[in-house]
């Protein structure tokens, strides 16, 4: 009996070390903010904004009604050369595994927005002759303790 007592005491402890070690950071691992740098094309800033007011913003915000994602935004900033990015957009997940098979949640969404992925994808086309995709960025934040 006594050495089962042992063995369970050492077993147990086993677990209690790496739960110590995770709970002696300074942080913990939450949200993924996903940011896109976009540069539009001279003379489509506009007509790009009233693409982010109408489907854009239809989009991200029944992705959020439907719990896909957790919030989204759009920020201004000047562009230090004809190369840099003008816009950014941010997407916020609850966690990374939010991001694991992303397009089977998005697909219906997009679907209900532009009519179906042929209207989607030549809405993509369209936009092309408006911004280029300068980079992307995946963030994760860590929130401290």
């Amino acid at each position: 009996m006594r050495v089962r007592a042992l063995y369970l005491s050492g077993f147990a402890l086993l677990f209690a070390i790496p739960a110590a070690a995770q709970s002696s950071r300074p942080y913990t691992e939450t949200g993924v903010t996903d940011v896109q740098f976009i540069r539009v094309k001279p003379g489509h800033f506009e007509e790009y904004m009233a693409f982010l007011a109408g489907p854009y913003k239809q989009q991200m915000e029944a992705e959020k009604k439907a719990g896909v994602i957790t919030g989204w935004a759009v920020f201004q900033s000047d562009n230090r050369d004809e190369d840099d990015w003008n816009i950014a957009l941010t997407t916020d997940y609850k966690n990374m595994a939010a991001l694991d098979n992303l397009r089977d949640r998005q697909d219906p969404i997009s679907n209900q927005v532009y009519g179906s992925m042929d209207k989607s994808n030549a809405a993509m086309v369209k936009r092309s002759e408006m911004r280029e995709i300068v980079g992307n960025r995946l963030l994760r934040q860590l929130t401290i303790k």
